[in-house]
């Protein structure tokens, strides 16, 4: 496994990070044991998850897993560098959602009860709140990392611009402020390198990208339907829409002798600025195949048909629209 640092800081972790969402709705607590565990076999130190994840209200079913799991001991807890997030609602009341200082008080509580941890290492705020000021966001995370109870702060699907906010009003503070971003980016999505990436490269963020298989779409779909496999109607409904694109991506990948959803990861782990993306496996299978992604160098001619299938926005902002 490699390993990268985080952002400007002097924290490492692996480069794939292991995503959790799946953990309760789609894998059960003892295939999610042996996913975690193998994880670590594989030198996966990174472990991302929600106190929203398991979608029931209020219960934080994945955080509540992964907190088993630490139970059992065997320097588990003390392997992993641990990424949860708050913002999303976790109860009926005013102030059980949002970035308040009473919300993130009260959130910081109930993930680390759920996670049976003293500390999270990454706390990450899974949306910008336009409601609440950077003073009150800020001096609540100060608080926290006084506490012990977090370590840094990650922001999630912020624009440049509240990234750049964020950072001017921590400075001010004289703390560290966001260390990373967790953003939706894939070879399908690319809105962020307008102005997210350049502005994480800009002050020091590590980039982790959520859905780098774009919901499954790079993933070999047109493979897997042709193969009978069956597909939601969502997934089936994009494949149609992308078909022109998928079947150009499917058969470059076919080409260089690699599977499509390793090909994706390898792409993006090609970019300087990405961290780690985000993988979700809900089986063991699924984990060990991603691993092949870190094996795979793709040259310039590679990554330039990559953009030829699958464009860009044009470039970083301004530039990218303007002269």
């Amino acid at each position: 496994m490699e390993y990268i640092h985080l952002g400007r800081t002097g924290l490492k972790v692996s480069r794939l990070c292991l995503g959790t969402m799946n953990f309760g709705p789609h894998t059960s607590e003892a295939d999610a044991f042996a996913i975690m565990d193998k994880a670590l076999e594989f030198g996966i130190n990174f472990f991302d998850t929600a106190n929203v994840y398991g979608w029931k209200l209020g219960e934080g079913v994945t955080e509540q897993i992964i907190g088993h799991w630490f139970a059992q001991g065997g320097g588990r807890r003390e392997q992993v560098v641990l990424a949860t997030k708050v913002y999303g609602r976790m109860g009926t009341g005013p102030n059980q959602s949002r970035l308040s200082a009473l919300s993130i008080r009260q959130q910081v509580e109930g993930s680390l009860r759920r996670l049976q941890t003293d500390y999270i290492d990454l706390y990450q705020m899974h949306h910008i709140d336009r409601e609440a000021p950077w003073e009150e966001i800020w001096q609540a995370m100060e608080v926290l990392v006084q506490q012990g109870k977090i370590l840094y702060v990650g922001s999630s699907n912020f624009a440049g611009w509240h990234i750049a906010k964020a950072q001017a009003a921590a400075r001010e503070r004289h703390f560290l402020g966001l260390v990373s971003e967790q953003c939706l980016y894939n070879v399908k999505d690319r809105m962020v390198e307008l102005e997210v990436l350049p502005a994480c490269k800009d002050f020091g963020l590590g980039v982790i990208p959520w859905s780098p298989l774009a919901g499954g779409l790079l993933g070999g779909v047109l493979q897997k339907v042709r193969g009978g496999r069956r597909a939601d109607k969502n997934t089936q409904e994009k494949a149609k829409k992308f078909r022109r694109q998928l079947e150009a991506w499917e058969k470059f990948c076919k080409q260089i002798g690699e599977q499509p959803a390793d090909v994706a990861l390898a792409w993006l782990l090609a970019n300087p600025v990405v961290t780690a993306p985000i993988i979700g496996p809900r089986t063991l299978e699924q984990l060990t195949g991603s691993l092949q992604a870190l094996k795979i160098r793709l040259g310039k001619a590679e990554m330039q048909r990559v953009d030829e299938i699958w464009p860009g926005p044009g470039g970083e902002a301004p530039e990218a629209f303007a002269w």
